[in-house]
C-alpha cells in the first residue's frame, strides 16, 4: 500500500463518522494509475455548507487527518476553496478541495468516490459531465506577439532574471499547453511534459531554455518564436485570426535587437 493510499483510507474512516460531511474523494493522478513516491494526494472533501469562507475551518478539518505540519489557500493559483498541506510521518503533500455538493457539478475531471452519503455524491457526478479548460487559441495569438516584444525589451535594458523569468511563463502559459495538445495530453502546463511529448517535441522545448546571458536569452527567444509558428501549423484552423502586421513588426525588431553588440 502507498503512502498516499493509505492517507486516503484513513482520511475515509475518520470524515465518514461526521454528519457535515457529504462525501470524500480523490483525483489527480490517481485516476490515471501514474502516482509513484513523488505524487501528491488530490482529496476532494464534500461538505453540507460552504466552509471556504472560513480558512480556520478548513485547516482544522485538515488537522483531523493525520500529522499535520502546516498549510495555506489556494488563491495563488485561483483556487480559494484548495488547501495546500503538507503533512508528517510520512512526509506528504495533499492537496484538499472542500466543495458543496452544488459545486462538484462543475469540474474539470471525474474523482475517485472513497466514501458517499447515501449515494449523494455519485449522482451529482452522474448527472453531469467533466469539463477540462483547453488552451483558447485565439486567446493566445493575440497575445503572443506582445510578450515577444516584452521580452525583447527586457534583454535590450539587461534585466535578464526578467527575461528567464518571462520565458518560464512562456513555456508554461503557451508552449507546453500546445504542446501537451498536439500529443494528446491534458493542457497541464508543463506538467510532465518529460514523459508525455515524442521526444522531438520535447527537444523543441528544451532550446527555449536560456542561461543567464543575452545571446542566450536571444536564442531562447528565437526558438520559442520557431515552435509557437510550428505548433500554429498544426493546431490552428482557419477561424483564428493571425496578428500578421504586430508579427511582422515585432519580428522586425527582433532583428534591431539581435543585430546590436551586447
Amino acid at each position: 500500500m502507498t503512502i498516499q493510499t493509505e492517507f486516503a483510507n484513513n482520511a475515509k474512516h475518520i470524515l465518514e463518522k461526521d454528519e457535515q460531511i457529504i462525501g470524500l474523494a480523490v483525483g489527480g493522478s490517481w485516476l490515471s494509475g501514474q502516482m509513484d513516491e513523488f505524487s501528491d494526494l488530490d482529496l476532494i472533501i464534500v461538505t453540507r455548507e460552504k466552509i471556504t469562507d472560513n480558512p480556520k475551518e478548513m485547516i482544522a478539518y485538515a488537522r483531523r487527518l493525520g500529522r499535520f505540519l502546516s498549510g495555506f489557500t489556494g488563491e495563488h493559483v485561483g483556487e480559494p476553496r484548495l488547501l495546500i498541506c503538507l503533512y508528517d510521518r510520512p512526509l506528504l503533500h495533499v492537496d484538499i478541495k472542500f466543495v458543496t455538493l452544488d459545486e462538484c457539478y462543475n469540474r474539470v475531471e471525474t474523482p475517485v468516490i472513497l466514501f458517499d452519503r447515501n449515494q449523494q455524491l455519485q449522482s451529482a457526478l452522474l448527472k453531469s459531465e467533466s469539463v477540462f479548460p483547453y488552451p483558447n487559441y485565439q486567446w493566445i495569438e493575440d497575445r503572443f506577439w506582445i510578450w515577444v516584444h516584452y521580452a525583447l525589451l527586457k534583454i535590450g535594458r539587461g534585466e535578464y532574471f526578467e527575461a528567464l523569468d518571462f520565458m518560464g511563463f512562456l513555456r508554461m502559459s503557451t508552449l507546453g499547453p500546445l504542446l501537451h495538445v498536439k500529443n494528446n495530453s491534458l493542457p497541464r502546463g508543463v506538467r510532465k511534459v518529460e514523459m508525455e511529448l515524442v521526444s522531438q517535441d520535447l527537444e523543441d522545448l528544451k532550446l527555449t531554455i536560456a542561461q543567464y546571458d543575452r545571446s542566450a536569452l536571444l536564442q531562447g527567444l528565437q526558438n520559442a518564436v520557431r515552435l509557437y509558428r510550428d505548433l500554429r501549423l498544426v493546431l490552428f484552423d482557419h477561424t483564428i485570426i493571425l496578428q500578421v502586421e504586430t508579427e511582422l513588426q515585432v519580428m522586425r525588431y527582433f532583428e534591431n535587437i539581435n543585430s546590436r553588440s551586447d
